[in-house]
């Protein structure tokens, strides 16, 4: 991994609730720790109610990314868990528009920011 791709990940507790949030890039070298990360808390025992993805940390992302968010996505919808993002603005929120994944996604407080 190089230092242009590093990604930092905290994870919040709030009942039976989880908020992820990513920091820094999201790429082809980092995303599998957001994976492993999303993974970890969707196998939980007992089951989160609702797992956040907060986004607003995050300066950018590639398919890769959004590859691991759908792949959560579908694990959550298997275990009957809540996935949602929030924080995604400006080229975020434009590469799920230009993928034509943004509707598969609750994007909460997610709005492109024009620069």
């Amino acid at each position: 991994m190089t230092a242009d791709s590093s990604l930092e990940i905290s994870i919040d507790r709030v009942g039976k609730d989880f908020v992820v949030r990513p920091s820094g890039q999201i790429n082809v070298y980092s995303s599998p720790d957001l994976r492993d990360s999303l993974q970890a808390l969707l196998s939980k025992k007992p089951l989160p109610q609702t797992v956040t993805v907060d986004l607003a940390g995050v300066s950018s992302i590639e398919t890769s990314g959004v590859a691991t968010l759908i792949e959560a996505l579908r694990i959550a919808r298997h275990r009957h868990v809540a996935f949602c993002l929030q924080g995604a603005g400006g080229p975020v929120f434009r590469l799920f528009e230009v993928t034509g994944v943004l509707s598969l996604f609750d994007l909460a407080g997610s709005r492109e920011k024009v620069s």
